[in-house]
């Protein structure tokens, strides 16, 4: 499917801003199961500088510094994106997930450095093994992984509840879990977590999500949002995408952005001012078919 992006960021502040120095995730990434073919990044006021650049994982990033005093910031990103279907392979085919984790030591551990990293602990994801209870009631003995991935993810959904005003960016892991409730960045970072305290690799993906309205209801303007969900690896068969808060494998109605090993890495927007007093932060993303 072919979309058009809208994402559009809007910082309110009590203060002038005299200075502000951002970095954005806000350039979908391309890859086998996806192309970028245009974008545009408008901001106003109007930076003195404005880089793209490659980061560590592969991700388009740009910095960019505003030098004007301002109240308001906006941060504009249009996209023209190509998603195509994923067929998700059969969970028979996939090895048991302790054949998994054993390739990732030792010395065949050199053919999976790119997954290896995503094994240990992030900004995010720290101190995981409190969840290797829950996680192995999915991750029985010789259970191939994908099946045994799906059957967590499907665990999360049904265990959790969505609810976004329970959590924020500065709740933990065992927060999380222990109220059952958060958004999807929870939700994904607490699969991460269960795929590294087994000793498997997982990252974190961002990106959007195609929201569709109920029969006989107008799709609204900007009701889509930004999105998470995660990614483990499979020898043989890549990286294989879930999505808890859904319960689903997700294909052609999932935007990428970015990944990386935890929402620090691929956050859509971060930086520093000088100055703002007060402030209020406003998101709107729109997802339209082309």
């Amino acid at each position: 499917m072919r979309f058009r992006v809208r994402h559009t960021t809007t910082y309110d502040y009590s203060e002038p801003v005299s200075l502000c120095h951002n970095e954005i995730h806000l350039i979908p990434r391309s890859y086998v199961q996806q192309t970028c073919h245009d974008y545009r990044i408008t901001i106003s006021p109007e930076p003195v500088t404005l880089n793209e650049r490659t980061d560590y994982f592969g991700n388009r990033a740009v910095g960019f510094t505003v030098q004007e005093p301002h109240h308001t910031l906006e941060v504009h990103a249009d996209s023209d994106v190509d998603v195509r279907a994923y067929a998700a392979p059969a969970p028979t085919l996939t090895p048991a997930w302790e054949d998994v984790r054993a390739g990732m030591s030792g010395p065949g551990a050199i053919r999976h450095l790119e997954a290896v990293q995503y094994l240990y602990d992030s900004y995010y994801v720290r101190n995981t093994e409190f969840l290797l209870a829950y996680a192995q009631q999915s991750f029985t003995p010789g259970r191939s992984i994908l099946e045994a991935a799906v059957d967590l993810t499907h665990r999360i959904n049904t265990d959790f509840k969505y609810d976004s005003n329970a959590t924020n960016m500065n709740t933990s892991i065992a927060e999380a879990f222990k109220i059952r409730r958060g958004v999807c960045q929870d939700f994904a970072h607490l699969q991460i977590a269960c795929f590294r305290a087994l000793g498997l690799p997982a990252r974190y993906v961002s990106g959007y999500l195609l929201t569709n309205p109920q029969p006989g209801q107008v799709k609204l303007v900007g009701v889509d949002a930004s999105h998470a969900w995660l990614s483990f690896y499979c020898p043989g068969f890549g990286w294989i995408d879930l999505d808890p808060t859904n319960d689903c494998i997700p294909s052609d109605k999932h935007v990428l952005l970015a990944w990386g090993r935890d929402y620090s890495d691929v956050c859509p927007v971060k930086g520093v001012i000088l100055g703002g007093g007060k402030h209020s932060i406003k998101v709107s993303v729109d997802v339209t078919p082309a």
